[in-house]
């Protein structure tokens, strides 16, 4: 079975615009005939990513304290506030996911512009979640002891809130990427506070979860090595630990997995055979994959080296950012998206035309 995901570039989420109307508009003008899905931009408060979680679902609850306030807004890691739950709590109910309502809200912005014809008619509506650990990674105080509890929250928070978007949105005009960022770091073993079983942290909730999102929605894993405070915050020396992720995410998922984003390298790496070579033992083949090789730092030269050394050990697949771009928007947003596009573009222009895969309906 092909992937219903089929289209040359993943907006992986966070887009430079100031509203989600102006995200939204200018993605379908300059990505729709690129994409299959179309993200609200994460404009607002959400383009600190997870970091929303903490300010609006986490520190507001009542058997949740701050240890260590956040910078306002924080600009790396340290600067993130550290959580506790509080002393003799031993269970945690979260009654709405702040960015569910975000979502809801934005879709009717997309079917609005979408019935104005600014967005294909084909294209879907993206929403990207936080997975767990992602959603939840600041409990340093007493991470063995906390996180289990809030974990089992937020996992009960999504069975409730994935009825609520999909009641909203049409899970047939949905595609829903898991943001699995905090969980590779995990594993890498470079999270000094994050004691136990990196594995399960992440394997577990590939079982639970995704499962229950309706097979007419899209669904795809982002993984990443992250960029808050460094690009990227941590460098792997392969892909394997991202392929080992892949793999084990598409296997038992309980459901189809549509596509997968895994980051690529920066600078010396690009022509570095021994990063990529891991792309061989990737096992996924009704999946659509992204690979996550354009950089704000080095243009269409950058991607094409990139992309010529993957392409070695991986016959097809689709281009995305590293990560999200919404922080890195430079002195005018409209400009940085319209680089993007060219950069995407110039790749699309420089290859044989059998070597094209276009974008089609999702």
């Amino acid at each position: 079975m092909a992937s219903r995901a089929s289209s040359d570039l993943l907006l992986v989420g966070s887009l430079p615009a100031s509203t989600t109307e102006e995200a939204l508009r200018a993605g379908g003008e300059l990505f729709g005939d690129l994409v299959f899905a179309l993200p609200d931009g994460e404009t607002g408060p959400r383009v600190l990513w997870a970091a929303y979680e903490g300010f609006h679902l986490l520190a507001p609850h009542p058997d949740i304290e701050t240890v260590v306030p956040s910078a306002q807004p924080p600009r790396h890691v340290g600067e993130i506030a550290v959580l506790a739950v509080r002393d003799g709590v031993e269970e945690l109910h979260f009654d709405r996911w702040p960015r569910i309502d975000d979502a809801i809200e934005s879709y009717g912005v997309f079917k609005g512009l979408r019935d104005e014809g600014v967005i294909p008619a084909h294209v879907r509506f993206q929403v990207s979640l936080p997975f767990v650990l992602s959603g939840t990674p600041t409990f340093q105080k007493n991470f063995v002891h906390d996180h289990p509890i809030v974990a089992a929250a937020y996992e009960e928070l999504f069975t409730r809130e994935i009825q609520r978007l999909t009641t909203a949105i049409p899970p047939d005009d949905l595609a829903l990427q898991w943001d699995v960022c905090w969980e590779v770091q995990d594993l890498e073993g470079v999270i000094s506070w994050m004691d136990g079983d990196a594995w399960d942290r992440f394997a577990g909730p590939v079982t639970r979860l995704t499962r229950l999102i309706p097979e007419e929605a899209l669904v795809g894993y982002h993984l990443c090595y992250g960029t808050f405070g460094g690009w990227p915050m941590y460098e792997a020396r392969d892909m394997g630990l991202m392929v080992k992720m892949a793999n084990y995410a598409v296997g038992h998922s309980g459901r189809q997995v549509d596509f997968l984003h895994l980051a690529g390298p920066r600078n010396l790496r690009s022509e570095d055979e021994r990063f990529y070579e891991p792309l061989l033992g990737l096992n996924v083949p009704d999946t659509r994959v992204y690979l996550g090789i354009i950089l704000p730092i080095d243009g269409a030269e950058g991607l094409r080296r990139r992309h010529a050394t993957a392409a070695k050990y991986l016959d097809d697949f689709g281009i995305a950012m590293y990560c999200g771009f919404g922080r890195q928007p430079g002195q005018d947003g409209m400009e940085t998206m319209r680089e993007h596009r060219e950069v995407v573009q110039s790749l699309r222009e420089s290859r044989p035309a059998a070597a094209v895969h276009g974008a089609q309906h999702g």
